[in-house]
This record gives C-alpha cells, sequence and structure tokens, in this order.
C-alpha cells in the first residue's frame, strides 16, 4: 500500500517535467521576438505596425482563445490537446523561420506568429490541469511554484537566447522551438497522463464574441500613437470592442453552456485573484520589450548584452517565486501578493529613478528588488484562483486565469507602448532642440526609434556623437516614464490586495458548481 503514492509522485514529475517543456517555449517566445526586432526588420523590410504586431498579435492571440482553448481540453481530452497545441506551436515556429522576403514577409510572419499564439493557447489551460490534477491540493502549491518558477525563468531564457542567436540568424529564434517541441512530445510520452474528458457543447458564439472584443480593444489601445487617441478610429474600436466583450458577459450568463462561467466571478476570493493576475501583467510581460529595448537604445548594448541584463530580474524572480508557493502552502496567498506588491513597487521606482544615469551597476540591486517582488505575487495568486476550483473544471478555469492574465499583458503593451512613442516623440523634440535640430528631423529620429531602427538623423562628428547622447537621455526619459507608471500599478496592487485579498488558505474544494469560502487564518 505505502507504494501507490511514492509511484503517484513519480508518475506527476514525469508530468511536471513534460508540461514545463510544452509551456515553456511559449514562454520564451513572450520575450524572444523583442530583443531581435530591429534585425528582422532591417532584413525583411517591414513597415513600423508590422513590428508592433510581430510582438502584439501573439500576445493577442493567445488572451483572446485562452478560454477557448481551455474549453477544448476539457472535451477533447487534456493530453490530446496539449499534444496538438505542441505540433501547432512548432510547426508554426518553422515557418516563422522561414518567412520569404519581399512583400510577403510581412503578412506571412505576422500570420504565423498568430498562430503560435493559438497553438499556445490550446497547449497551457489542458497543460496546467495535467498538473493540477496530478498533485493532491496540498502539494499543488509547491508543485505550480516550480512550474511557474522554471517557465518564468525560461522568459528570461528569450532575451539571452534571442540577443546571441540574433547575431547568428535571426530566424534561429523560432527554430529553437523545435527541439524543446520533441523532447516535450517524448516526456508526454513517457509520462502518459490522463486523457479524462468532460464532454460538453462549445461555445462558438461566445468564442467570436470575446474574442473580436479583445482583438478590437487592444487595435484600439496600439494603434493610438498613430491614429491618436481623440481619432475616431482609436474610439470607434475601443468602445466597439469593450461593446463586444460586455456583450460576450451577457451572453455567458444567459447560455446553458457558456465558454466561461462568468458567475464563478461571484467568488469574492477568485475574482480579487484575477484583479491581481490582471494588473500583475500589465507589468510583467510588457516589462522585457521595455527593458530590451532600453539597453539597447539608451544604455548602447549589443543584442547579447541586453540579455544579459533582464538576468538580473530573473535572479529575483526565481527565488520569490519559490518562497511564494511555500507561503501560499502554509498560510495562504495574502501575505505573500502583498509583500510582492510593495517589494515590486520599491523596486521598479528605484530602478526607475537610475534609468537617465545610463549605469548598469547602480540598477542592478533595483532590478533584482522587482524582480523579486513579482516573483512573489505571481504563483500564489494563480494557484490560489486555480486551487478555488472542482476538478473537473481545472481546464476551464486556467483557461479564465491565462485569459486574464494575456489579455493584462496585452492591453498594458498596447497602452505603454503608445506612451512611449508619444514620450519619447517629444522628449527628443526636447533634447535634440537644444541642439539646434528642427522639429521635423527630430519627429524623423523618433519615428526611426519607435520602430527599432536607432538614427543620428545623418550627422557627423562631434554633431553624430552629441544627437546620439541626445538619443539615449531621451529613450531613458521615456523609458522612466514608463517605468513609473509601471510603479503605480503594483501600487494599486498593493492596495487592492490589502483590503480584498482573503486571509487564509484554501483547504478544500466543494462539488462541482461550488467554492468554499477559504478557512481563516493569517494573513
Amino acid at each position: 500500500m505505502p507504494k501507490a503514492p511514492a509511484k503517484k509522485q513519480r508518475s506527476g514529475n514525469w508530468i511536471l517535467a513534460a508540461m514545463i517543456f510544452a509551456v515553456g517555449m511559449t514562454f520564451i517566445d513572450m520575450t524572444i521576438v523583442s530583443i531581435a526586432i530591429p534585425e528582422i526588420q532591417k532584413d525583411l523590410g517591414l513597415s513600423e505596425t508590422g513590428v508592433q504586431w510581430i510582438v502584439n498579435g501573439y500576445l493577442l492571440a493567445l488572451s483572446a482563445t485562452f478560454a477557448l482553448g481551455g474549453r477544448i481540453g476539457d472535451t477533447f481530452g487534456k493530453r490530446r490537446v496539449v499534444t496538438l497545441g505542441v505540433i501547432i506551436f512548432a510547426v508554426a515556429s518553422a515557418l516563422c523561420g522561414a518567412t520569404p522576403s519581399g512583400s510577403l514577409a510581412e503578412p506571412w510572419i505576422i500570420t504565423f506568429r498568430v498562430i503560435q499564439g493559438i497553438g499556445a493557447a490550446l497547449m497551457i489551460p489542458a497543460a496546467l490541469a495535467l498538473v493540477i490534477s496530478a498533485y493532491p491540493i496540498e502539494k499543488r502549491g509547491q508543485a505550480l511554484g516550480i512550474f511557474f518558477g522554471i517557465t518564468g525563468a525560461l522568459t528570461s531564457v528569450g532575451p539571452i537566447a534571442g540577443g546571441y542567436l540574433t547575431q547568428v540568424d535571426w530566424r534561429a529564434i523560432f527554430w529553437i522551438n523545435i527541439p524543446i517541441a520533441i523532447i516535450a512530445l517524448v516526456l508526454i510520452m513517457i509520462a502518459k497522463p490522463d486523457d479524462e474528458r468532460t464532454p460538453a457543447p462549445i461555445d462558438y458564439r461566445g468564442a467570436v464574441l470575446i474574442t473580436s472584443g479583445m482583438a478590437l480593444s487592444v487595435l484600439g489601445l496600439q494603434q493610438a500613437s498613430q491614429w491618436g487617441w481623440g481619432s475616431p478610429k482609436t474610439i470607434g474600436a475601443i468602445v466597439i470592442g469593450t461593446l463586444l466583450i460586455i456583450a460576450f458577459i451577457r451572453h455567458e450568463l444567459s447560455t446553458s453552456d457558456p465558454l466561461i462561467r462568468v458567475r464563478i466571478f461571484s467568488n469574492r476570493a477568485f475574482a480579487a485573484d484575477n484583479v491581481v493576475l490582471f494588473l500583475l501583467m500589465i507589468v510583467f510581460i510588457p516589462l522585457f520589450f521595455f527593458a530590451s529595448t532600453y539597453a539597447q537604445l539608451a544604455l548602447g548594448q549589443s543584442s547579447s548584452d541586453a540579455g544579459l541584463y533582464l538576468l538580473y530580474f530573473f535572479i529575483g524572480f526565481a527565488v520569490a517565486t519559490q518562497i511564494g508557493g511555500r507561503i501560499l502552502d502554509k498560510v495562504g496567498a495574502r501575505p505573500a501578493i502583498v509583500a510582492g506588491g510593495l517589494i515590486g513597487a520599491i523596486g521598479f521606482y528605484l530602478w526607475a529613478s537610475e534609468l537617465t544615469d545610463l549605469s548598469v551597476n547602480a540598477q542592478i540591486p533595483y532590478i533584482i528588488l522587482a524582480g523579486f517582488g513579482i516573483g512573489l505575487i505571481l504563483s500564489p495568486a494563480n494557484t490560489d484562483a486555480i486551487n478555488r476550483a472542482p476538478a473537473s473544471t481545472y481546464g476551464e478555469v486556467t483557461g479564465i486565469t491565462q485569459t486574464v492574465r494575456n489579455y493584462g499583458s496585452s492591453v498594458g503593451l498596447a497602452i505603454l507602448g503608445t506612451i512611449l512613442i508619444t514620450q519619447n516623440r517629444l522628449n527628443i523634440e526636447d533634447n535634440l532642440g537644444k541642439l539646434g535640430l528642427p522639429k521635423a528631423q527630430a519627429d524623423q529620429i523618433a519615428s526611426d526609434l519607435s520602430s527599432g531602427a536607432p538614427s543620428t538623423g545623418g550627422g557627423g562628428g562631434a554633431q553624430a556623437a552629441e544627437i546620439f547622447k541626445g538619443i539615449q537621455i531621451s529613450y531613458a526619459q521615456s523609458t522612466q516614464t514608463i517605468f513609473y507608471i509601471m510603479t503605480g500599478v503594483l501600487v494599486v496592487l498593493f492596495f487592492f490586495a490589502l483590503i480584498f485579498v482573503p486571509s487564509g488558505k484554501v483547504e478544500k474544494v466543494a462539488a462541482e458548481g461550488s467554492y468554499d469560502a477559504p478557512a481563516a487564518g493569517p494573513g
């Protein structure tokens, strides 16, 4: 009899390893492209809009199709859907790497980046559900702490690997996914996780509403820097997208087989966890884009050095993720989330204050501190939300939490990216204007920079050096503005968690369709 739990534990560990390799590809691809954008644009001759959608198309596809992916996993079998997601992701990665030159390049690479996102959306909800169902509730915090710690740390592989691979050939940043996918498929065959199904009609109408709503809202936010915040196109996209999301919620409340059981959010603890995740992801994923471009444009680092710059963040993040998982298992999520919000806000504020000095050494302690704060929040908030679901709805609930997370990333990148472009244009006009450059020339330099193409305005000698220094300071000032906004988001997260995230841990979950309140305990 004692051998059964040990056997189950070994089986769970194999499943955990398989899902880490599978999902690890998707985390790498959240960041690896950002650092290679200048080379991709130069080689393929992409437009500024095309460059933006290479990054955002992937994130948007993730957020818009996650809920559907969770339901498909529940309906058709999680192991089968994970395997399908891995194959789709790997094939799309190979085709991104095979992007042809010429007029076909831009639609080609954007299309297959979107397909990558869809493959990830199929894969991740089912993968998380398999990990969760492989462990008893008292071990899930530790298991998911390992899962999110490793996969989150793999996000750091994106900038680092992207930096080095770009120096060889930017196409290799996509091809790196192929061997990882093969390892994941082999491990899935070894682990043989359960392929249990809970068949139900799929809410295609709801899928269309949420996909269209998210896509239009992000489109409006993303394009605001080009169209203008007062443009009818910007306002129309945001308003129509918001209305479609509202229509989706109303539809889900009235249909017998909803894509997302919106009433789940009547559980205040579950709703609070998801608000925390949304706020956190406004900061977390966009950080990689802004920090890597800051390292290259303001610090003048190579792509490989820019990748190493982000490694400091993950030193703090990886350590704190493990600590956060243990806190969750012992006393619940609230202490880790509250502490993480405060520590993260302090870290980002101090990091931002050093950006304009252009000294990496001065920033290192604060980069680590910022990563530590984020790491304390992510795993406990995500795991606490999932722990409140009956076992038969894990795929659906992970789909909900990941939808919230990735939509937060998409919204954050769109809004903060728009602010960065606008603020950088103003900073360049001011700083280069002091050097005697006309406004039109300063605007052109700002436009070049926003698409990842550094410019010195065509000057030479001492003037070129002064212009380049002005560009560095301008971009540092613009990034500083973004980091101060991120600080503000984490302050909001801290106070929200302090007020709304309940004390205590989830001791058990009731039957299908109901959620227990947390047990009383220290918070």
